[in-house]
C-alpha cells in the first residue's frame, strides 16, 4: 500500500477513535457510579437506539471481513454463514428478547438464579459467559491484525502484535471509563458508519456490472478458478461425509448460538420495558438483514473484481477481501479514488472491531463481577457497598480479559475470523442456550440440572475443539507441527449442543431437589407479562 493509503486511513481511523474517546470521557463525567448505570446504562435507551446498538454489536469483523472473504473464496458455501447469522435472530425474537428482559437484571445468570440455588448457578453461568466472550474477542483481534497488516504493508508478527495490543488497550479504556452508556453510543456510531460504507460499496459493485446480477455471478465463477462449481453447494462442505457433518454442525451453532451470546443478551437490559426489548429486536433484524444481503454482493464482487487468487494471496483466510475490493472499485492502487475508498473501508473496519470488542468486554467483565465475584467473595453488607465493589471489580476484570484476548488473538492470527466466531457460537449454543430455555420453560428444572446443562455443554465443546483439526494435525492448524487430532470436525456444535440439553435433563431427573412450583409460577408470570420485573 502507498503512503497515501496509509496516511488517509490512519487519519480517518484516528478521527473515529477521537470521537469515541470523547464520548467515553463525556459519559464518564456524567455517570453516577451505580451498577445500574455501569451495567445497563440506566435502562434509558429507546428501542431504535438499542436496535442500532444491537446491530452494531452483532455486525462484527467476522461479518464485514470474514464472511465476505469466505464467499469470495468458496462461493455458495460461504453464504451459509450469512443464512445462519440471520436466521438466528428469529430464535432471539420469539424465544429470548422479551422473556430475558422481564426475568433478568444484568446477566444470563440472573434469569436462571431466580429459580435455583444462587451460588452454583451463578458460578457456572458466569464461567460459561466469560469463556464465550473471550472466544468471540479472539476473532475480533485476529481481524484487527489482518487489517493493520494490509493497511501498513507490514506482515511481521511484531506489527500484528502492536495492532492487536492497541485495539485491546482501547477497548479496556472504553469499558472501564464509560460502561454501558458509552459502549452503546460507540456501537450506534459504528453501526451507522458500517451500514453507510456497505451500502456505498454494494452500489459500486452493482454499477460495475450495470445492475446485472447474473453477469456478476458468472464473472465471479470464472475468476474463482472453480467454474460453475463455485456457485453450487459443496466447494467447502460437500467433499466428504466429514465436510457435510461440519456444515450441519456449523449451521446448528450459528442458528442457536446467538440466543446464548452474553453481549447480545445484556443489550435487552438497557431498555425500560419488555415491549421496548421486542421492538429493539425488530429494529436490529431489519438492519442486520439488510447488511447481510449486501455482504453477499460484496463477497461475489470481490471474487469477480479482485479475483479469488488475489484475495487468497493477500490473506490465506480471505479476511482482506473487502478492503481489496474497495481499492479496485475506486480506481486501483495509486489512484485518488482507490486511496480514498480503501481508507474509508479500512477505517470503518477498525471502527467495527473497536465497537464490538467494547461490547463483548463489557459483557464478560459484568459476568465476572456480578456473577463470579458476587458468588465467591461478596458478603451480606449494604446494597450500596456491594454494588460499588462490583463495579470496581468489573473495571479490573476488563483489563484481565483484554490481556487474555490479546494473547489468544496473536496465537490464532492466521485463522478466518468468521470461522473463529463459529466456534464461539458453538460454545454459546452448547452451554448457555440449554440452561436458558430449560429455566424459562421447564417447570421441574432444578439447580443440579442447571449446573450440569452449563458444564455438560461447555466442557465437551471446548474439549472437542482442542481435539479437532483447528488446533493440530493439519497445515492450517494453530499447532501444525503436532498432531493430537481425534475429533474430525472443525465445529463441535453437532455433538456439544445435544450434550448440553441432555446433561440438563439428566441432572434434573437424578436430583433429589424438588423444583419450587411457586418460584416457577412467579418466573412464568414475570416472563410473559413483565409483572414485578426489575
Amino acid at each position: 500500500m502507498t503512503g497515501h493509503h496509509q496516511m488517509l486511513a490512519l487519519l480517518l481511523f484516528s478521527g473515529f477513535v477521537a470521537v469515541t474517546l470523547g464520548i467515553t470521557t463525556w459519559v464518564s463525567r456524567r455517570r453516577h457510579g451505580s451498577a445500574e448505570e455501569f451495567y445497563a446504562g440506566g435502562r434509558l435507551f429507546s428501542p431504535m437506539e438499542n436496535g442500532f446498538a444491537i446491530a452494531g454489536d452483532y455486525m462484527s469483523a467476522a461479518s464485514f471481513l470474514g464472511v465476505t472473504g469466505l464467499i469470495a473464496l468458496y462461493g455458495y458455501d460461504g453464504m451459509l454463514y450469512v443464512v445462519g447469522f440471520l436466521v438466528a435472530w428469529l430464535v432471539v425474537l420469539f424465544l429470548v428478547a422479551e422473556l430475558v428482559c422481564n426475568c433478568g437484571r444484568f446477566t444470563l445468570a440472573d434469569v436462571v438464579a431466580a429459580r435455583m440455588s444462587e451460588r452454583p448457578v451463578r458460578i457456572a453461568a458466569g464461567t460459561s459467559s466469560v469463556t464465550v466472550s473471550v472466544l468471540y474477542l479472539v476473532a475480533q483481534m485476529v481481524g484487527a491484525g489482518s487489517l493493520v497488516a494490509l493497511l501498513l504493508g507490514q506482515t511481521s508478527a511484531a506489527d500484528r502484535a502492536w495492532a492487536v495490543t492497541g485495539v485491546g488497550a482501547l477497548m479496556v479504556i472504553y469499558v472501564s471509563l464509560g460502561g454501558m452508556r458509552a459502549t452503546t453510543w460507540i456501537q450506534i456510531v459504528k453501526a451507522v458508519l458500517l451500514l453507510a460504507g456497505t451500502i456505498a460499496l454494494t452500489a459500486l459493485v452493482l454499477l460495475r456490472f450495470h445492475g446485472d446480477v447474473d453477469r456478476l455471478l458468472i464473472t465471479a465463477a470464472d475468476r474463482s478458478g472453480h467454474g460453475r462449481a463455485y456457485l453450487a453447494p459443496g466447494l467447502k462442505y460437500g467433499g466428504t461425509w466429514t465436510a457435510r457433518l461440519d456444515f450441519i454442525s456449523l449451521g446448528l451453532a450459528l442458528v442457536l448460538g446467538t440466543a446464548g451470546l452474553p453481549h447480545i443478551l445484556s443489550r435487552f437490559y438497557t431498555v425500560p420495558t419488555a415491549r421496548a426489548a421486542r421492538r429493539s429486536a425488530v429494529w436490529s433484524i431489519g438492519l442486520i438483514g439488510g447488511f447481510y444481503l449486501m455482504t453477499i454482493v460484496l463477497g461475489f464482487g470481490a471474487a469477480a473484481v479482485v479475483g479469488t487468487e488475489a484475495v487468497r494471496g493477500s490473506n490465506a483466510a480471505g479476511n482482506t477481501a473487502v478492503p481489496l475490493l474497495a481499492l479496485d472499485l475506486g480506481g486501483g492502487a495509486g489512484s485518488t479514488g482507490g486511496t480514498v475508498l480503501f481508507a474509508i473501508v479500512a477505517a470503518v473496519a477498525f471502527a467495527t472491531i473497536l465497537a464490538v470488542v467494547a461490547g463483548i468486554t463489557l459483557a464478560s467483565s459484568v459476568s465476572v463481577a456480578h456473577d463470579l465475584y458476587a458468588s465467591l467473595r461478596r458478603t451480606r453488607g449494604t446494597a450500596g457497598g456491594k454494588k460499588r465493589s462490583e463495579v470496581a471489580v468489573a473495571r479490573w476484570a476488563a483489563v484481565g480479559i483484554g490481556v487474555v484476548a490479546i494473547a489468544l488473538g496473536l496465537l490464532a492470527r492466521d485463522l478466518n475470523v468468521a470461522f473463529l466466531v463459529g466456534l464461539a457460537f458453538a460454545v454459546a449454543a452448547s452451554a448457555n442456550l440449554p440452561v436458558l430455555l430449560y429455566s424459562l420453560f421447564w417447570r421441574g428444572f432444578t439447580t443440579r440440572g442447571a449446573v450440569w446443562a452449563v458444564y455438560g455443554g461447555l466442557i465437551p465443546a471446548l474439549g472437542l475443539v482442542l481435539l479437532s483439526p483447528v488446533v493440530s494435525g493439519s497445515p492450517a492448524s494453530l499447532f501444525p507441527d503436532v498432531d493430537f487430532q481425534y475429533f474430525p470436525l472443525q465445529n463441535p456444535g453437532i455433538v456439544s449442543v445435544p450434550l448440553g440439553f441432555l446433561a440438563g435433563w439428566l441432572g434434573t431427573i437424578t436430583s433429589d431437589e424438588v423444583a419450587d412450583e411457586a418460584k416457577y409460577a412467579e418466573t412464568e408470570v414475570r416472563s410473559l407479562t413483565g409483572a414485578g420485573a426489575v
